[in-house]
């Protein structure tokens, strides 16, 4: 199949979360099963930095985009990373040559809902321009799902595009892109969309509630993930929406990039590791306890934390319990950033605790495979969680995850049985601190009462199987149904 995927990021070109790990990785994957396989991006200025780095080349003649009674021009880049994969670069230096990709200091830039509806329809003139004409176009969250929109409508009648359909990943519904309703002319709406069952929301415009009723079929990044959202409040007030689509949603787990994510051959650890020979683990958890100038003490603990300091990943939860949690002995990382009162309460809490706890304010994609590798449990509190991925990384590098049971958690993490010695991780369902407190300590027991049973969980854990084949495999099917619903269309 010809197959064009359009992303707000994408490994290893630009990365906040898991959405770049999942687009950047199926790319690829894609394309070694003999897809063509084209990926859309816009250039940002950290892009723009390393063009030479990721082998970036211009292409000749401009992109002429037209939003309202506006002609917007912008540069087209390419890199051909693989044999059957070609990746290009929209390059709008009003738009995306900027410090963050959505926004700063905690806010979202306000012409968000201008720059990705751009950023959409040059996708798709970028596509005309270059005659790529793709069997599936794959969206990815709000900031593409107006790709759906445009296929239906301004390139109805468009050649290239008469047998394309569209697939949209919902990655996390938590964020939808509301934008003013002024921006309609600019998108390209009029009142025919701007009702309750497409785009309006709130007297705003919401792009991924537009997106989904006009995309051929959607994904979800986890089967749990996709039940979730079919009622309150996992569907994020858009559960009656999805349920008019419910035959049309399909649930997939994310795979892992084990070139990037593999203890025996991580090029980031001090020293590799498996299942058969753990004392490379050893190493890299002195390491990392080094770092963090903590006690080098291989018997204490360390409970490790990656990931966006956000109130989804239940960080109330775990402020709500970490007075108690600390004067137990154990040691805790961790590594992340977002919400700046959540980034100056760990700041702090390494102060009063001096020794046991490390702090590291920001992203560090080396820090982050040394924490993954030297930690003895990693701590996933999530109120909601589509899919998640450190999870799948903790447990195959022998780090047992404490999870919330939603999401992706349940799909991937199974709970730990005293009796009879299985499971691969500590699964807590009550939103509450107590409930973390209480899972936290149920695992600190299990490591100093019960090491054989740690340790035959984490040797269950390792051996688990997060690869890519069978989720590419469902993908196909998935873009096979979509490219029949669009014939129906016709």
């Amino acid at each position: 199949m010809n197959i064009h995927l359009v992303s707000s990021e994408a490994v290893p070109y630009i990365q906040t979360g898991g959405l770049g790990d999942v687009v950047g990785t199926l790319a690829r994957q894609l394309s070694f099963r003999g897809h063509s396989v084209s990926l859309t991006l816009p250039l940002y200025k950290s892009i723009k930095a390393k063009q030479k780095e990721f082998g970036l080349k211009s292409l000749s003649e401009p992109l002429r985009v037209t939003m309202g009674n506006q002609v917007l021009v912008c540069k087209i880049w390419k890199t051909s990373p693989e044999a059957n994969l070609n990746v290009y670069f929209i390059e709008y230096n009003d738009f995306f040559n900027r410090d963050d990709l959505y926004g700063e200091e905690g806010k979202e830039y306000t012409d968000n809902g201008r720059r990705f509806s751009f950023f959409s329809k040059a996708a798709l003139d970028l596509a005309i321009q270059l005659k790529i004409k793709p069997d599936v176009i794959h969206l990815n969250d709000w900031q593409t799902s107006l790709i759906a929109y445009y296929l239906k409508t301004w390139f109805w009648s468009e050649p290239l595009f008469r047998d394309t359909s569209s697939v949209l990943t919902i990655h996390n519904l938590g964020y939808q892109g509301h934008f003013p309703m002024s921006n309609s002319g600019f998108v390209g709406l009029n009142w025919m969309q701007m009702r309750s069952d497409e785009f309006e929301d709130n007297n705003g415009i919401n792009p991924l509630k537009g997106g989904l009723f006009y995309a051929d079929m959607i994904t979800t990044v986890s089967p749990n993930y996709a039940k979730e959202i079919l009622s309150e409040p996992g569907g994020c007030g858009l559960s009656s929406y999805l349920n008019r689509r419910k035959n049309d949603i399909v649930g997939i787990l994310n795979g892992i990039d084990e070139q990037e994510w593999n203890c025996e051959t991580d090029k980031y650890i001090p020293q590799t590791f498996s299942a058969k020979d753990l004392s490379g683990k050893k190493i890299c958890k002195t390491t990392l306890q080094q770092h963090f100038g903590l006690k080098t003490d291989l018997d204490i603990p360390v409970f490790g934390m990656v990931g966006r300091l956000a109130y989804q990943k239940g960080m109330q939860l775990l402020m709500g319990c970490l007075e108690d949690v600390m004067s137990w002995d154990l040691q805790l990382i961790v590594l992340g950033s977002g919400n700046p009162f959540y980034a100056g309460y760990f700041e702090n809490l390494a102060k009063f605790f001096p020794g046991k706890v490390g702090i590291y304010i920001g992203f560090q994609n080396e820090l982050a495979h040394l924490i993954e590798a030297g930690s003895d449990f990693f701590l996933m509190p999530s109120l909601y969680e589509p899919c998640g991925l450190n999870q799948i990384y903790s447990m195959l590098y022998g780090t047992l995850p404490i999870v919330r049971a939603t999401g992706g958690l349940v799909d991937t993490v199974r709970n730990f049985e005293e009796e009879t010695l299985t499971g691969t991780g500590f699964m807590f369902n009550d939103i509450t601190s107590e409930a973390l407190k209480n899972t936290i300590g149920w695992a600190l027991s299990t490591w100093y009462d019960k090491p054989g049973s740690y340790k035959a969980a984490q040797l269950t854990a390792m051996k688990q199987d997060f690869g890519w084949k069978t989720a590419v495999e469902k993908y196909e099917k998935v873009y096979e149904k979509a490219v029949h619903r669009r014939k129906s269309w016709s």
